[in-house]
């Protein structure tokens, strides 16, 4: 015989335990861990352009006509513990590239792969983050390795045209600022940004940032959005 009122299952008393959780709670946990690690973050100012606020893992992006947004893409991952390579750009300097942002101990450089450039890519995303890459690669390449990028979690963002991205940002700079009255340092520019791409990235956007110029002032000049709008 049950005397009294019954306020919580013997379950519902397991569960508040300390430490104890159920499984449908630990399966959504994981699910949530699972999500947030397939991707890599980004600078705050670039997380509009993209549909998941970040980079996903598996994914491949393009970026054309600008080499300093590629690297602006590299630098919140990096600098929070991820690995980044650049493949086919010899006119990349390491100093640029820290400027942008990016964590140069995490950045490794082949500037001149030659024939041996899928290889050379295919290698690295099995080891990286992400790659980025600068070569017109035919249609039957782009397939493979975006196809290897998929297969081990990484990031591929290539510099120009590349078949089957899933993402595409076309840059058009802008103004610069810094030189005045014809004299002193390009400090920073402003460039827009068009956004097209595939399924969550289908919906077109337009977006204005300012971007670190050449000069001594460039590393203290931090990447601002001006204005973000959808197109279309």
């Amino acid at each position: 015989m049950v005397s009294g009122t019954v306020d919580e299952t013997p379950i519902a008393r397991l569960v508040a335990l300390p430490g104890v959780s159920t499984a449908s709670g630990v399966a959504v946990a994981a699910e949530q861990a699972r999500t947030t690690g397939r991707v890599l973050p980004v600078l705050p100012d670039l997380r509009e352009l993209l549909p998941t606020a970040g980079l996903r893992r598996g994914s491949t992006v393009v970026v054309r006509g600008s080499t300093s947004l590629l690297l602006a893409l590299l630098a919140e991952a990096t600098t929070t513990g991820s690995w980044a390579a650049a493949v086919g750009m010899p006119d990349l300097g390491l100093a640029a590239a820290g400027e942008i942002g990016v964590e140069l101990s995490r950045f490794a450089l082949v500037p001149r792969p030659g024939v041996e450039f899928a290889a050379v890519t295919a290698a690295l995303l099995d080891g990286m983050d992400l790659v980025a890459v600068s070569v017109d690669a035919e249609p039957s390449m782009a397939r493979r390795l975006s196809a290897r990028a998929r297969h081990r979690d990484a990031v591929l963002l290539a510099l120009g045209s590349w078949p089957g991205a899933e993402l595409e940002l076309s840059c058009e700079t802008g103004r610069w600022t810094g030189l005045e009255s014809g004299s002193g340092y390009l400090c920073e520019r402003l460039i827009e940004i068009r956004t097209a791409g595939r399924g969550s990235a289908a919906r077109p956007r337009r977006t204005v940032l300012t971007l670190p110029g050449n000069g001594p002032a460039a590393a203290e000049t931090s990447i601002e959005t001006i204005w973000t709008e959808e197109v279309g």
